[in-house]
């Protein structure tokens, strides 16, 4: 047992999972979105549709879409700050299937047209999991530097990333596979010991049958 298992994370409350979480869960997705978000709709799932509002829960979400973290003591005027920044959002309640019931669905897009949508639940003590990235099945926490590719289901794609990281001394800490089906879309998610390169990030893009990569960067080693 840790301190922070005892103590739980540095935070603007009430609520370590509802205020807390739900701050990193908008602030990782806003990484993973590689941009400023100028939209947004959150699908709020289970107790965050429930008790969400009076937790701040909607609140923490828009401040991590800004870039706040969960000690932020501006969290609780992220709508008007929101308005200020150009973030239009949107929120409504659903029922996302198989989903943890502190879960939210996120579909941020940025200025350029860039778009992400991420499913991810907040398990406590400011600890949150991504369960789902554009609609493919994942499993990460945001805790490691985190390599997201959408591919091409087919012979060499794996192998095509996991030479441009060696290429780059960067070590696989874990790494998951995902796909539709046989020859369809395909999902990777790969976290590292080491920071990724912008350089490697772009010999990745530049790799036949990669529809695209995301990265989520969050610094030297872990």
């Amino acid at each position: 047992m840790t301190l922070f298992d005892i103590m739980g994370p540095i935070m603007v409350g009430p609520s370590s999972s509802h205020t807390a979480g739900a701050v990193r869960i908008g602030l990782i997705t806003r990484k993973l979105l590689g941009g400023e978000p100028a939209g947004a709709e959150l699908v709020l799932h289970g107790s965050f549709a429930a008790t969400g509002s009076g937790h701040g829960t909607d609140r923490a979400l828009i401040a991590g879409l800004l870039g706040m973290e969960p000690d932020d003591a501006r969290i609780p005027q992220s709508f008007a700050l929101a308005g200020q920044r150009g973030l239009a959002f949107q929120f409504r309640h659903g029922v996302l299937k198989d989903a943890h019931p502190n879960s939210v669905k996120i579909t941020a897009q940025d200025a350029a047209g860039g778009r992400l949508t991420v499913v991810a639940a907040s398990l406590g003590g400011g600890r949150v999991k991504f369960t789902s990235v554009d609609g493919l099945p994942a499993a990460f926490s945001g805790e490691k530097n985190t390599l997201i590719i959408r591919n091409e289901d087919r012979v060499g794609e794996v192998a095509a990333m996991a030479n441009a990281l060696s290429d780059n001394r960067v070590n696989i800490a874990s790494m998951q596979l995902y796909r539709n089906v046989k020859g369809g879309e395909a999902l990777m998610v790969v976290e590292s010991d080491e920071t990724i390169s912008p350089a490697t990030l772009e010999r990745l893009r530049a790799v036949e049958g990669i529809r695209r990569v995301t990265y989520l960067d969050v610094g030297g080693e872990n």
